[in-house]
């Protein structure tokens, strides 16, 4: 297993990256808006030169101002989330707010051209460059180059859990190395069970937390549940740890409440942490209906030649209709019809009890089966690059799925669902959602159920356009898809 880096030995050379790349945004951007707003060799370049080279030059140190003053370098953000792109946002406002005032005190005549072109660019290409520096970041944790060690503290079981959530979104660059459990579970055969099976090795009880910081060399204590850590037990590992160079974290036990609905309210120095209710209605909902009904009939418009295309060679290559429709389960329990390319030969339901044995997926309600034979050779290419999806835009313009949301089930599958499960009806199914962009058809169906309600749960539009944005690329991979 590969040796964690240093104390957060990452950030030095991210930031670096960072402030190069920012830089250079900030000057590509000045450089057109310099070009664009008056060509070199018009009759006003002269002037115009006069006054705005030294204003090109000088943008680039005015955004890095501005992105430090709005904590866009903050080590807390950075690599993880999208508060780091939110604070270029925030830089923008600075940058304009700054520009604004200069020129009111300077009685400089800035050219409103210049300054739409310029800083909403520098802002667009700084999101784009932080956005490769962080992926190529995610890749280096992913290989194990760049990764934090950290001492899990709690119940066998719940430190167990934080391990494999880390080790399966291993580009935030977290590694579990030890835990310090209970005294009770050290000798628990079942307990030491469960956390050998996720690879992490036991350090001592919850009074030997620092012994196990310094013996593993660990950078950071993630306390997760246990009935033995008290507030006061809490406190004195705070105080302890203030005499080493580890962070201390608190994974609550709402694993699956999203920071957005988190708040911290102080009540006589204690703190308390508010869980706000999920929105399944109200003003944004309407603003998500109208976006996807806009952008289905977008979408139809522009990808009508290959939806035609696709039609065509369905037809023209087996027996059947080229669309395929199904019932599925969608808002409230309200069955609805989903439109598909068909992919499979058309008496693929009768063969499918045939098949059942082979189902590769036996630890859920879903039918997988990665060498289908019903599956047509249109249609292993289309699966693959889930063009067999994109007629459900007929779904998302008539209302009865979103763009974004979770996965549409079958009837036969909701009327298997444990009460907790029917909480992904509260919302219209997706065409694509979290499950899409996180392995597709290579999840199990408990990560499936468990993504699914994390959306439901979480949603947000802003979540929404990076899920669209994943999709590309997931879809793009062929990954997952069969």
């Amino acid at each position: 297993m590969p040796a964690a880096a240093p104390k957060h030995a990452w950030v030095r050379p991210y930031l670096t990256r960072l402030v190069i790349s920012d830089f250079a945004a900030a000057a590509v951007a000045a450089t057109v808006a310099y070009l664009v707003r008056l060509p070199e060799g018009t009759a006003a370049a002269a002037g115009f030169s006069h006054h705005y080279v030294p204003a090109s030059l000088a943008l680039p140190l005015l955004w890095l101002m501005a992105l430090s003053a709005s904590d866009a370098y903050d080590r807390r953000i950075l690599s993880v989330g999208p508060d780091e792109f939110q604070r270029t946002g925030r830089a923008l406002l600075v940058a304009m707010a700054a520009v604004g005032f200069a020129s009111y005190a300077l009685h400089a005549n800035v050219a409103r051209g210049y300054v739409v072109i310029a800083l909403p660019l520098t802002a667009a290409l700084t999101v784009g460059g932080r956005y490769l520096v962080r992926k190529a970041l995610h890749r280096a944790r992913v290989r194990g180059s760049v990764r934090t060690a950290v001492v899990a503290v709690g119940d066998a079981e719940s430190v167990a859990d934080l391990a494999t959530r880390m080790h399966a979104e291993s580009y935030i660059g977290m590694r579990v190395v030890g835990a310090c459990i209970p005294r009770r579970e050290l000798t628990d055969s079942a307990a030491l069970q469960c956390l050998a099976e996720v690879g992490v090795t036991p350090l001592g009880d919850l009074d030997s937390v620092v012994t196990a910081v310094s013996r593993s060399q660990a950078d950071t204590v993630a306390v997760t549940s246990s009935h033995e850590m008290t507030p006061r037990a809490l406190r004195a590992i705070s105080w302890q740890l203030e005499r080493t160079d580890a962070d201390l974290v608190v994974a609550p036990g709402l694993v699956e409440v999203a920071g957005p609905r988190l708040h911290i309210r102080p009540l006589t120095g204690l703190p308390l942490l508010q869980v706000e209710k999920p929105e399944f209605a109200g003003a944004r909902r309407v603003v998500k209906g109208l976006a996807d009904r806009a952008a289905a009939v977008f979408g139809m418009l522009v990808l009508s030649p290959l939806l035609l295309t696709v039609f065509f060679l369905i037809k023209a290559s087996s027996q059947g209709p080229a669309f395929f429709q199904q019932t599925r389960v969608g808002k409230d329990g309200r069955e609805f019809t989903m439109w598909k390319f068909r992919s499979m030969y058309v008496d693929a339901e009768q063969r499918l009890a045939d098949l059942v044995a082979h189902n590769e997926n036996s630890d859920g309600l879903l039918f997988k089966m990665r060498d289908d034979p019903r599956v047509t050779s249109i249609g292993r290419f289309i699966r693959r690059y889930s063009i067999d999806e994109l007629p459900q835009l007929i779904n998302v313009l008539n209302g009865t799925m979103s763009l974004v949301g979770p996965r549409p089930p079958l009837p036969r599958e909701v009327a298997q669902y444990p009460s907790d499960v029917r909480r992904r009806l509260l919302v219209r199914p997706g065409l694509t959602g979290l499950w899409q962009v996180s392995g597709r058809s290579d999840l199990s169906w408990e990560e499936t159920v468990r993504l699914d309600l994390r959306y439901v749960e979480n949603w947000s539009l802003g979540q929404d356009a990076l899920i669209l944005w994943k999709t590309a690329s997931a879809v793009m991979r062929g990954s997952g898809a069969y």
